[in-house]
C-alpha cells in the first residue's frame, strides 16, 4: 500500500488519485462536482486561495480536500 504524499497537485494527477478507475477527464469532472456540491469543502478551498479553473492546487488546498474527501 502505497503512502500518500502531501504536496502541490496537478488538479488532473489528485483527480486520478481519487478515481484511477476512470479517465483523467472523467476523474477531474468527478472531482469537480464533489467540490461543487460539498458546500463546506468549497468554502475552505477558496478560504485557502483557490479560485475555480486554477490547475496547480497547493499543499495546503490539497490538505482542505483531504480533510472533507479523506485520502485518495
Amino acid at each position: 500500500m502505497k503512502t500518500f504524499c502531501l504536496k502541490a497537485y496537478g488538479w488532473q494527477e489528485l483527480a486520478v488519485l481519487y478515481a484511477p478507475e476512470l479517465t483523467p477527464e472523467s476523474a477531474s469532472k468527478r472531482l469537480g462536482y464533489w467540490i461543487r456540491y460539498h458546500p463546506n469543502l468549497s468554502q475552505a478551498l477558496q478560504e485557502a486561495g483557490w479560485k475555480k479553473g486554477q490547475r496547480v492546487l497547493t499543499p495546503l488546498q490539497v490538505e482542505v480536500i483531504i480533510k472533507y474527501l479523506g485520502e485518495p
